[in-house]
């Protein structure tokens, strides 16, 4: 089956503008056009732009994206090792941007719960003198990283 830009960036959920600009980018070198010039998208296309939205989201560039489209049109005997490791860097940056995310979400999560308390006894001042050991045990960790300054790795 065939798409068209406006039917491919709806099942994307993404504006038809952003398939324009891969394309215009060389992102989208397999994309067939149809007599009348209009781009035409399968369910192959798809697959790639499902790829090219993974890169991006992992925080790869255009400009590396294209690299890598240019390593996938040379064929697997001279690529696919570039784009094995091109992968295995972009999966340890997530797994590093995951690590930072569950950071974040800990400190908010043991803030919630500080003000919470603080709400409800109508001041600060009951929480934040609490013991260590008074401190819900899921917010302890987070809590003493907060009052322990910690050096740069």
């Amino acid at each position: 089956m065939l798409y068209t830009v406006g039917e491919m960036a709806k099942i994307l959920g993404v504006p038809a503008s952003t398939l324009r600009y891969y394309d215009k980018e060389g992102l989208l070198p397999f994309v067939e056009r149809s007599s009348g010039g209009i781009r035409m998208f399968t369910e192959k296309d798809y697959e790639w732009l499902k790829v090219i939205g993974c890169l991006k989201q992992s925080g790869l560039s255009i400009k590396d994206i294209k690299l890598f489209t240019e390593m996938a049109r040379q064929g697997d005997e001279s690529s696919l090792a570039g784009r094995l490791t091109l992968f295995q860097t972009r999966r340890e940056a997530v797994r590093e941007q995951i690590k930072d995310l569950q950071e974040t979400l800990d400190l908010l999560e043991f803030k919630c719960w500080y003000y919470e308390q603080a709400v409800k006894d109508g001041t600060e001042e009951k929480v934040r003198s609490l013991s260590p050991d008074e401190v819900p045990t899921q917010y302890r960790n987070i809590r003493r990283k907060m009052k322990t300054i910690q050096p740069d790795n």
